[in-house]
């Protein structure tokens, strides 16, 4: 009997996602290519088929296969989702991520399943452990932890836009800068936000998991907000440096006796 579950309770479809896309990395599928049956895929992985279908909408979400009904599943050309990152402004990033994920750990509350449940909280205690190894600073876990709320709206579209917002912000220094500022801070309110988080959904409670959500992102606006302002504050005393070497009175009296 195949298992959909690893030993340490890792989800199996994660792992036929991270072997699918290295192949399609090397190029053994190429853009075009249908891929092998649910029944060949679930062989040559040695897994369950429902994993396999688990892996192939994952694959679809982050843009790498077409799944065309009657036909099959085709790889695509890969989208490369943070092209125009440096387009969107820190502040734009963040607002959309408090506006979509509060909404979608909302619908989430409503809809997760025990097993999506159990998932949430062994990214949970990944990033406990992280955080126990001083390593305050990783996304690993992070958005392992938002990719299951995802997940569990069992909505594809949400799927999607929360996935290139992360991908986006991992592409964005000035966030990723504040990110890890802010988790550098203070680590426990970090596992405390994701906390809350976790038991609003334990408790499918839409309108905590909402606040929890939206709360959990308040931290990064306000830093946000610090950062900017230390910024402007900095090129104001480089201007007024500049000004005060130009126009004072030494260079001005250079060469004429003052």
């Amino acid at each position: 009997m195949k298992l959909d579950h690893t030993p340490s309770g890792r989800r199996i479809y994660q792992q036929v996602v991270e072997k699918m896309l290295a192949l399609l990395d090397r190029g053994e599928f190429p853009p075009g290519v249908r891929l092998p049956s649910e029944r060949e895929l679930s062989e040559m992985f040695e897994v369950s088929r429902p994993s396999i279908r688990e892996a192939i909408i994952a694959l679809e979400v982050m843009g790498r296969v077409a799944v065309r009904t009657g036909s099959g599943v085709y790889v695509i050309e890969p989208v490369n989702a943070y092209a125009d990152s440096k387009d969107f402004s820190p502040f734009e990033l963040t607002e959309a991520r408090v506006l979509v994920e509060g909404e979608a750990a909302a619908l989430a509350a409503t809809m997760i399943t025990e097993e999506q449940l159990e998932d949430l909280r062994n990214a949970y205690r990944d990033m406990v452990r992280e955080n126990e190894e001083g390593n305050l600073t990783s996304e690993r876990a992070d958005r392992k932890f938002h990719e299951v709320i995802s997940r569990a709206t069992n909505n594809r579209v949400l799927m999607s836009s929360i996935n290139r917002l992360w991908d986006i912000q991992e592409h964005s220094p000035d966030i990723q800068s504040v990110h890890k500022s802010v988790c550098k801070k203070d680590g426990q309110k970090r596992l405390a936000e994701h906390k809350a988080i976790l038991q609003a959904l334990e408790n499918r409670d839409a309108c905590a998991a909402r606040r929890a959500m939206r709360l959990h992102f308040s931290r990064s606006l306000n830093a946000l907000h610090d950062a900017s302002e230390a910024k402007a504050v900095e090129v104001v005393r480089k201007e007024v440096s500049e000004r005060r070497k130009r126009f004072s009175i030494d260079r001005l009296g250079e060469g004429a006796g003052i």
